[in-house]
Protein backbone atom coordinates (compact mmCIF):
# COMPACT_ATOMS: atom_id res chain seq x y z
CA UNK A 1 0.00 0.00 0.00
CA UNK A 2 1.20 3.64 -0.66
CA UNK A 3 0.37 6.99 1.24
CA UNK A 4 -1.51 9.33 -1.06
CA UNK A 5 -2.46 12.49 1.25
CA UNK A 6 -2.16 12.96 4.90
CA UNK A 7 -4.08 16.36 6.74
CA UNK A 8 -3.44 16.95 10.40
CA UNK A 9 -5.51 20.36 13.04
CA UNK A 10 -2.92 21.78 15.09
CA UNK A 11 -3.10 20.01 18.29
CA UNK A 12 -3.60 22.06 21.48
CA UNK A 13 -6.88 23.06 23.64
CA UNK A 14 -9.06 23.94 21.29
CA UNK A 15 -12.47 23.30 22.13
CA UNK A 16 -13.77 21.99 18.65
CA UNK A 17 -16.16 18.84 19.00
CA UNK A 18 -14.47 15.63 17.54
CA UNK A 19 -17.08 16.06 14.22
CA UNK A 20 -15.38 19.32 13.51
CA UNK A 21 -11.61 17.95 13.96
CA UNK A 22 -12.30 15.09 12.14
CA UNK A 23 -13.75 17.19 9.17
CA UNK A 24 -10.97 19.08 9.56
CA UNK A 25 -8.18 16.85 9.01
CA UNK A 26 -9.57 14.54 6.35
CA UNK A 27 -10.55 17.63 4.16
CA UNK A 28 -6.75 17.98 4.23
CA UNK A 29 -6.04 14.97 3.42
CA UNK A 30 -8.30 14.51 0.68
CA UNK A 31 -6.91 17.82 -0.77
CA UNK A 32 -3.26 16.68 -0.22
CA UNK A 33 -4.04 13.29 -2.12
CA UNK A 34 -5.66 15.44 -5.13
CA UNK A 35 -8.85 12.98 -4.31
CA UNK A 36 -12.89 13.15 -3.28
CA UNK A 37 -14.47 11.15 -0.89
CA UNK A 38 -16.37 9.15 -3.24
CA UNK A 39 -12.62 7.46 -3.53
CA UNK A 40 -12.77 6.81 0.00
CA UNK A 41 -13.52 2.50 -0.38
CA UNK A 42 -13.05 1.58 3.48
CA UNK A 43 -12.46 3.69 6.67
CA UNK A 44 -10.35 2.70 9.40
CA UNK A 45 -11.05 4.71 13.05
CA UNK A 46 -8.95 5.37 15.89
CA UNK A 47 -10.43 7.08 19.08
CA UNK A 48 -10.69 5.86 23.12
CA UNK A 49 -14.07 7.39 22.71
CA UNK A 50 -13.90 8.62 25.73
CA UNK A 51 -16.92 8.65 28.81
CA UNK A 52 -15.41 12.06 30.08
CA UNK A 53 -14.80 14.62 27.36
CA UNK A 54 -18.17 15.54 27.37
CA UNK A 55 -19.59 14.65 23.84
CA UNK A 56 -21.42 11.19 25.43
CA UNK A 57 -21.21 9.67 22.27
CA UNK A 58 -20.33 5.98 21.46
CA UNK A 59 -20.60 4.07 17.65
CA UNK A 60 -17.84 6.43 16.55
CA UNK A 61 -17.78 4.80 13.24
CA UNK A 62 -21.55 6.08 13.28
CA UNK A 63 -20.98 9.66 13.52
CA UNK A 64 -17.83 9.47 11.10
CA UNK A 65 -20.45 8.15 8.57
CA UNK A 66 -22.65 11.04 9.74
CA UNK A 67 -20.16 13.43 9.13
CA UNK A 68 -18.89 12.25 5.69
CA UNK A 69 -22.03 10.91 4.25
CA UNK A 70 -20.08 7.83 3.75
CA UNK A 71 -21.80 4.17 3.58
CA UNK A 72 -18.75 1.94 3.36
CA UNK A 73 -16.83 -0.39 6.11
CA UNK A 74 -16.07 1.25 9.43
CA UNK A 75 -13.27 -0.34 11.81
CA UNK A 76 -12.38 0.78 15.17
CA UNK A 77 -9.50 -0.74 16.59
CA UNK A 78 -8.75 0.80 19.79
CA UNK A 79 -5.17 0.88 21.37
CA UNK A 80 -5.43 4.45 23.49
CA UNK A 81 -1.91 5.62 22.92
CA UNK A 82 -0.91 3.14 19.93
CA UNK A 83 -4.30 3.66 18.16
CA UNK A 84 -2.70 5.41 15.06
CA UNK A 85 -0.61 2.87 14.73
CA UNK A 86 -3.10 0.04 15.12
CA UNK A 87 -5.51 1.76 12.40
CA UNK A 88 -2.26 2.16 9.46
CA UNK A 89 -1.90 -1.61 10.40
CA UNK A 90 -5.55 -2.54 9.88
CA UNK A 91 -6.06 -0.59 6.87
CA UNK A 92 -2.97 -1.84 5.90
CA UNK A 93 -4.09 -5.17 5.54
CA UNK A 94 -7.06 -4.34 4.49
CA UNK A 95 -8.65 -5.74 0.76
CA UNK A 96 -9.63 -2.23 -0.61
CA UNK A 97 -8.40 0.36 -2.98
CA UNK A 98 -8.23 3.36 -1.31
CA UNK A 99 -8.85 3.64 2.68
CA UNK A 100 -9.16 6.56 4.73
CA UNK A 101 -7.07 6.30 8.29
CA UNK A 102 -8.43 8.86 10.73
CA UNK A 103 -7.76 9.22 14.58
CA UNK A 104 -9.42 12.20 16.91
CA UNK A 105 -8.92 12.56 20.69
CA UNK A 106 -10.08 15.01 22.84
CA UNK A 107 -8.28 14.88 26.39
CA UNK A 108 -8.23 18.72 27.12
CA UNK A 109 -12.11 18.59 28.22
CA UNK A 110 -11.85 17.73 31.75
CA UNK A 111 -9.66 17.64 34.67
CA UNK A 112 -6.54 16.01 35.34
CA UNK A 113 -7.90 13.82 37.73
CA UNK A 114 -10.41 12.59 35.60
CA UNK A 115 -8.37 11.89 32.55
CA UNK A 116 -6.03 10.11 34.77
CA UNK A 117 -8.85 7.91 35.82
CA UNK A 118 -10.06 6.83 32.61
CA UNK A 119 -6.94 6.18 30.86
CA UNK A 120 -6.07 4.20 33.93
CA UNK A 121 -8.99 1.91 32.51
CA UNK A 122 -6.14 0.78 30.07
CA UNK A 123 -4.25 -0.84 33.23
CA UNK A 124 -4.27 -3.90 34.70
CA UNK A 125 -7.45 -4.05 36.36
CA UNK A 126 -6.92 -6.12 40.13
CA UNK A 127 -3.59 -4.98 41.16
CA UNK A 128 -2.57 -1.79 39.06
CA UNK A 129 -6.12 0.01 39.43
CA UNK A 130 -6.83 -0.93 42.48
CA UNK A 131 -3.70 0.77 44.04
CA UNK A 132 -3.85 3.16 42.27
CA UNK A 133 -0.96 2.38 40.20
CA UNK A 134 -1.77 5.24 37.70
CA UNK A 135 0.49 5.34 34.53
CA UNK A 136 2.87 8.11 35.74
CA UNK A 137 3.71 6.19 38.76
CA UNK A 138 3.87 2.89 36.89
CA UNK A 139 6.51 4.43 34.47
CA UNK A 140 8.53 5.88 37.27
CA UNK A 141 8.98 2.55 38.33
CA UNK A 142 10.35 1.55 35.01
CA UNK A 143 12.41 4.32 34.90
CA UNK A 144 14.08 4.27 37.82
CA UNK A 145 14.98 0.36 37.09
CA UNK A 146 16.17 1.59 33.94
CA UNK A 147 18.42 4.10 35.94
CA UNK A 148 19.64 1.90 37.83
CA UNK A 149 20.13 -0.59 35.80
CA UNK A 150 22.32 1.41 32.97
CA UNK A 151 23.59 4.26 34.41
CA UNK A 152 21.63 6.95 33.17
CA UNK A 153 20.43 10.16 34.98
CA UNK A 154 17.23 12.16 35.03
CA UNK A 155 19.67 14.16 32.94
CA UNK A 156 19.12 12.14 30.15
CA UNK A 157 15.42 11.93 30.48
CA UNK A 158 15.39 15.98 30.73
CA UNK A 159 17.56 15.79 27.02
CA UNK A 160 14.73 13.74 25.24
CA UNK A 161 12.00 16.19 26.49
CA UNK A 162 14.89 19.36 25.48
CA UNK A 163 14.92 17.98 22.54
CA UNK A 164 10.97 16.97 21.55
CA UNK A 165 10.26 20.65 22.72
CA UNK A 166 13.16 22.09 19.93
CA UNK A 167 10.87 19.63 17.48
CA UNK A 168 7.84 21.20 18.63
CA UNK A 169 8.84 24.71 18.41
CA UNK A 170 9.36 24.60 15.26
CA UNK A 171 6.06 22.22 14.41
CA UNK A 172 3.18 24.87 13.35
CA UNK A 173 0.90 22.22 14.43
CA UNK A 174 2.17 21.25 17.82
CA UNK A 175 0.72 22.69 20.90
CA UNK A 176 4.42 24.31 21.66
CA UNK A 177 4.76 25.98 18.64
CA UNK A 178 7.26 28.92 18.82
CA UNK A 179 7.06 28.13 22.48
CA UNK A 180 10.39 28.04 23.71
CA UNK A 181 11.03 25.50 26.69
CA UNK A 182 14.76 25.70 28.30
CA UNK A 183 16.91 22.70 29.21
CA UNK A 184 17.16 24.70 32.84
CA UNK A 185 12.76 24.64 32.78
CA UNK A 186 12.95 21.04 32.16
CA UNK A 187 15.25 20.26 34.80
CA UNK A 188 13.93 22.48 37.56
CA UNK A 189 10.31 21.16 36.93
CA UNK A 190 8.05 19.65 39.74
CA UNK A 191 8.44 16.27 40.36
CA UNK A 192 5.40 14.36 39.40
CA UNK A 193 6.62 10.31 40.36
CA UNK A 194 10.37 10.61 40.81
CA UNK A 195 12.44 10.30 38.79
CA UNK A 196 10.09 11.96 36.20
CA UNK A 197 9.57 15.78 36.15
CA UNK A 198 6.56 17.61 35.19
CA UNK A 199 8.59 17.51 31.56
CA UNK A 200 9.12 14.14 31.22
CA UNK A 201 5.14 13.34 31.16
CA UNK A 202 3.11 13.90 28.30
CA UNK A 203 0.42 16.54 28.39
CA UNK A 204 -2.96 15.84 27.31
CA UNK A 205 -4.37 17.72 23.75
CA UNK A 206 -7.17 17.65 21.50
CA UNK A 207 -6.51 16.99 17.61
CA UNK A 208 -6.90 14.81 15.24
CA UNK A 209 -5.18 13.34 11.92
CA UNK A 210 -5.97 11.73 9.02
CA UNK A 211 -4.30 9.94 6.08
CA UNK A 212 -5.60 8.19 2.68
CA UNK A 213 -3.79 4.92 1.76
CA UNK A 214 -3.80 3.14 -1.82
CA UNK A 215 -2.80 0.25 -3.71
CA UNK A 216 -2.28 2.92 -6.71
CA UNK A 217 1.76 3.81 -6.73
CA UNK A 218 2.66 6.57 -5.60
CA UNK A 219 6.22 8.24 -4.35
CA UNK A 220 5.67 7.02 -0.42
CA UNK A 221 5.40 3.27 -0.01
CA UNK A 222 4.34 1.67 2.98
CA UNK A 223 7.58 -0.65 3.52
CA UNK A 224 6.30 -2.38 6.36
CA UNK A 225 3.89 -2.40 9.11
CA UNK A 226 3.46 -4.58 12.18
CA UNK A 227 1.86 -4.62 15.13
CA UNK A 228 2.25 -6.98 18.32
CA UNK A 229 0.40 -6.90 21.30
CA UNK A 230 2.30 -7.85 24.95
CA UNK A 231 1.70 -8.33 28.51
CA UNK A 232 -0.69 -5.58 30.52
CA UNK A 233 1.33 -4.52 33.15
CA UNK A 234 5.61 -4.26 33.96
CA UNK A 235 5.68 -6.84 36.32
CA UNK A 236 4.58 -9.16 34.24
CA UNK A 237 7.62 -9.00 32.12
CA UNK A 238 11.18 -10.95 32.89
CA UNK A 239 12.87 -7.57 31.97
CA UNK A 240 10.76 -4.16 33.12
CA UNK A 241 13.36 -2.36 31.30
CA UNK A 242 12.11 -3.60 27.55
CA UNK A 243 9.01 -3.74 25.55
CA UNK A 244 9.12 -7.53 23.75
CA UNK A 245 6.23 -6.79 21.45
CA UNK A 246 7.94 -3.22 20.82
CA UNK A 247 10.79 -5.81 20.07
CA UNK A 248 8.87 -8.26 18.12
CA UNK A 249 7.43 -5.40 16.07
CA UNK A 250 10.47 -3.97 15.03
CA UNK A 251 11.74 -7.37 13.71
CA UNK A 252 8.71 -8.22 11.80
CA UNK A 253 8.46 -4.62 10.42
CA UNK A 254 12.48 -4.56 9.21
CA UNK A 255 11.76 -7.81 7.35
CA UNK A 256 8.96 -6.86 5.63
CA UNK A 257 10.83 -4.02 4.24
CA UNK A 258 13.96 -5.23 3.47
CA UNK A 259 15.92 -3.59 5.84
CA UNK A 260 17.84 -3.24 9.11
CA UNK A 261 18.10 -0.08 11.76
CA UNK A 262 21.12 1.00 10.66
CA UNK A 263 19.43 1.48 7.46
CA UNK A 264 16.57 4.03 9.50
CA UNK A 265 17.62 8.18 8.46
CA UNK A 266 14.89 9.43 10.97
CA UNK A 267 13.16 8.11 13.70
CA UNK A 268 9.97 9.36 15.36
CA UNK A 269 8.53 7.44 18.15
CA UNK A 270 5.73 7.68 20.71
CA UNK A 271 7.09 8.47 24.07
CA UNK A 272 4.20 9.05 26.83
CA UNK A 273 7.37 9.34 29.04
CA UNK A 274 10.89 10.13 28.32
CA UNK A 275 12.41 7.11 29.72
CA UNK A 276 9.92 5.58 27.16
CA UNK A 277 12.05 6.92 24.66
CA UNK A 278 15.14 6.00 25.93
CA UNK A 279 13.83 1.87 25.90
CA UNK A 280 12.35 2.30 22.69
CA UNK A 281 15.88 3.37 21.10
CA UNK A 282 17.12 -0.10 22.55
CA UNK A 283 13.90 -2.27 21.81
CA UNK A 284 14.19 -0.77 18.20
CA UNK A 285 17.37 -1.86 17.61
CA UNK A 286 19.44 1.36 17.07
CA UNK A 287 21.84 0.75 19.83
CA UNK A 288 22.56 -2.04 22.67
CA UNK A 289 20.94 -2.58 25.60
CA UNK A 290 21.77 0.48 27.76
CA UNK A 291 23.28 2.68 25.24
CA UNK A 292 20.48 5.08 24.83
CA UNK A 293 21.67 7.33 26.66
CA UNK A 294 25.00 8.25 24.93
CA UNK A 295 22.81 8.38 21.60
CA UNK A 296 20.18 11.31 23.39
CA UNK A 297 23.77 13.12 24.64
CA UNK A 298 24.62 13.23 20.83
CA UNK A 299 20.93 14.35 19.72
CA UNK A 300 22.25 13.23 16.24
CA UNK A 301 23.59 9.53 16.85
CA UNK A 302 25.77 7.56 14.26
CA UNK A 303 24.68 4.13 13.53
CA UNK A 304 27.72 2.14 11.28
CA UNK A 305 28.62 5.41 10.10
CA UNK A 306 25.52 6.78 8.97
CA UNK A 307 23.54 9.79 10.46
CA UNK A 308 19.91 9.38 12.10
CA UNK A 309 17.95 12.05 13.43
CA UNK A 310 15.86 11.39 15.93
CA UNK A 311 12.17 12.93 16.63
Amino acid sequence: MYIKGVGMTKFGAQQAPSQELIYEAVNEAVYDAECSLDDIDAIVISSIDSEKNGERQRLFPNVVASILRKKVPMLNPTAVCGGGGAAIWTANRLDYGTILVVGVEKLLTTTTMQTTDEIMMAAERIYEQAEGMNFPAENALVAQQYLLKYGATSDDLALVAYKNHQNAYNNPKARFYKKEVTLKQIKSSPVVASPLRLFDCSLSVNGAAAAIITKEKTDIEIAGSALCTDRLSAFESEDMTSWEASRKAAEDAYKQAGIGPKDISIAELHDAFTSVELISYEDLGFCNKGEAKNMIRKGITNIDGKQMYLL
